[in-house]
């Protein structure tokens, strides 16, 4: 082969390399840690990157109604946490629409001045926790990721991966990150009839009861359990009042639209903050 083969060769060699290293995924870059308190974790065009949430939704602590003891015993751990001690990863169970998601960000807004810094991640790509471990660790700020509406179907690969990130991966957490999850199943994965008879062999399972025990072992990484129940009437009337002064509707208009709040419930057919917020909403719009 002649030099200027040779030299030829080399060229396309490069030009290949460029074509691949603009197609395949890089490490994750840092972002500007000073245009936002809240960020989200995506992937763009096979690459990731932790993308700022500029105008994130703002909820306020004193907002979230009739959840006094989980508010009491999340705002404690992640106190604990901002200050530097031990604290734990949080789980928060229960019925839809009772405040679950709506903690978590009212977290930021009330403590974002302390250094608090939420980072959402979808289930999917859990098993890029170790590369957001590495990311934040060097960092000041106090960093919660964040993963809504969490759940697992069998052998998924993101239960692997988180459960390996909470408490059995060598390098485990950073010691400036906790992961808050809800999931509206308190094990995250489903549980059937069969589980619950004795114990026999069945389907080729020697252990049925070992194949249980692995259901709740990811639920169990998770220091801090907050469990939420469906609300009754009197609260159900409650959150949509306190909604409807944040609205501005006036106190005169207070009592009649507690009947038409309740029938927007009836055709809901569901009596959560969720659906109290979604009526007070509509009633201050139709207000003006």
């Amino acid at each position: 082969m002649s030099a200027k083969e040779l030299e030829t060769l080399l060229a396309r060699a490069e030009q290949v390399l460029a074509r691949l290293e603009a197609v395949l995924p890089g490490p994750p870059s840092s972002p500007d840690w000073n245009a936002a308190h809240a960020f989200l974790w995506r992937r763009h065009h096979g690459r990731v990157l932790l993308q700022p949430v500029a105008t994130p939704s703002v909820i306020r602590l004193r907002d979230l109604r009739n959840i006094d003891e989980q508010k009491e015993r999340i705002e404690r751990n992640t106190r604990q946490f901002l200050a530097g001690r031990h604290a734990n990863n949080v789980l928060l169970t229960g019925a839809r629409g009772s405040g679950k998601s709506s903690l978590v960000k009212a977290l930021l807004d009330g403590y974002a001045d302390k250094g608090l810094r939420v980072i959402e991640v979808d289930k999917t790509d859990l098993a890029d926790l170790p590369d957001i471990m590495e990311l934040v660790a060097a960092r000041p700020e106090r960093f919660i990721v964040f993963c809504d509406d969490l759940s697992f179907e069998e052998g998924e690969a993101a239960y692997k991966a988180l459960k390996s990130a909470l408490d059995g991966s060598v390098s485990g957490l950073a010691d400036n990150v906790l992961i808050y999850a809800t999931s509206n199943r308190r094990h995250l994965m489903p549980e059937y009839h069969d589980e619950n008879r004795p114990v026999r062999h069945a389907d080729g399972e020697i252990h049925p009861g070992e194949a249980v025990e692995e259901k709740i072992s990811l639920s169990d990484r998770f220091g801090l359990w907050l469990s939420f129940y469906p609300f009754g009437q009197d609260e159900y009337l409650e959150i949509a009042t306190h909604w409807l002064k944040v609205f501005g509707v006036p106190k005169e208009r207070l009592r009649e639209a507690r009947q038409e709040a309740l029938q927007w419930a009836l055709l809901r057919g569901s009596r959560s903050g969720r659906v109290a917020w979604q009526f007070a909403r509509d009633f201050a719009g139709r207000e003006g």
